[in-house]
């Protein structure tokens, strides 16, 4: 069997002092690790020099989903201490939730301002799905949004090993966020201070999607064959702009792996809109549309890495990696970003 479909290729060893805990400041004082495929070289510079390497006549993608406040804090009506994430909503009503404690269909956990989370259903990959009522009314979703803004924590990745400070609800969000939903955020994306954004989105065609990022996107590939993944599924919608843009032939880069799996599901899967998109990439499952990548250094075995070699391939991503390691690059959501040319 090719290396390319073992996920023990994917692996990788990381110094733990490489593990990017807080964002760089400012944002685009990052550093920047160019790849010009055509040829072959790489380019160590900063993602305030972003706009020197974007190619001409090119589009760019951005995901505008907003990271919500979705780790709560409540307890048990006999007051034992409880945590729950929300991962998605699968519509107005019904939540996907992960929770750190035991509970069971009909379970009720209590937290401030009146809420409480009445557990509907126990899946056996270890979510939950739950209602939320306030003062004993069924809430939507979009309703629930204000609530958890107010009482809620910034879901801040696992290996990110520390409470999240109010610092973070700015920091671990793009300056251009807007659709209330994600519960990570589009990494590639916070580099972009607002004036740089503004900069760029003046200088070159660009769009907007839309997705919800959700806790899946930092799940391990545990099976040894990368192809036996099963690839979580997340909500996305397409601005009509950027519908033309996908629809066109004008060269496309891609702001992050988030923006990449919509555009992607878009043209691999009949041209919809909005829906539930799952599209794994890989090496043997190439991207059709996008042509270039900006992205961060992901986790290994992660689908995200299995994303950046399918642009570039397996080995030249072991090289780069080994390449960013050895420079110190910091890496994962607070981490440095890498610019694909192809």
């Amino acid at each position: 069997m090719h290396k390319e479909y073992l996920t023990l290729s994917y692996d990788f060893s990381l110094p733990e002092e490489l593990i990017a805990t807080y964002p760089t400041s400012p944002r685009d004082h990052a550093k920047l690790l160019v790849y010009d495929k055509k040829t072959d070289t790489i380019t160590h510079a900063h993602f305030y020099d972003l706009e020197k390497f974007i190619p001409k006549e090119c589009a760019l993608i951005f995901n505008d989903t907003k990271v919500i406040k979705a780790r709560l804090f409540g307890k048990k009506p006999s007051g034992g201490k409880i945590e729950l994430l929300i991962n998605r909503a699968l519509n107005a009503n019904d939540i996907n939730v992960y929770i750190r404690g035991k509970v069971k269909v009909t379970s009720e956990i209590i937290f401030d301002e009146n809420l409480v989370a009445k557990v509907q259903q126990l899946h056996e990959d270890g979510s939950r799905i739950v209602n939320f009522y306030q003062n004993d009314v069924l809430l939507r979703f979009e309703d629930l949004l204000p609530i958890i803004d107010s009482i809620g924590h910034i879901p801040l990745p696992p290996y990110i090993q520390r409470e999240d400070k109010q610092s973070d609800a700015s920091e671990y969000q793009t300056v251009f966020a807007k659709e209330e939903g994600a519960v990570a955020a589009p990494t590639a994306s916070l580099h972009f201070t607002k004036e740089q954004h503004e900069r760029i989105c003046k200088n070159f065609q660009h769009a907007f999607v839309t997705l919800h990022v959700g806790s899946g996107t930092f799940k391990p590939v545990d099976a040894e064959i990368i192809t036996d993944h099963p690839m979580h599924s997340e909500y996305y919608d397409i601005s009509n702009k950027a519908k033309d843009i996908l629809d066109s032939t004008i060269p496309i880069l891609s702001i992050g792996t988030t923006s990449t799996r919509t555009i992607e599901f878009y043209h691999k899967h009949g041209k919809v809109q909005r829906g539930e998109a799952n599209l794994f990439l890989h090496p043997n499952n190439k991207p059709s549309r996008v042509n270039h990548l900006l992205t961060n250094f992901h986790l290994p075995k992660s689908t995200l890495l299995m994303l950046v070699a399918s642009f570039i391939g397996l080995e030249k991503t072991q090289e780069l990696y080994a390449e960013a390691i050895k420079e110190k690059y910091r890496f994962y959501s607070y981490g440095d970003a890498m610019l694909l040319i192809n």
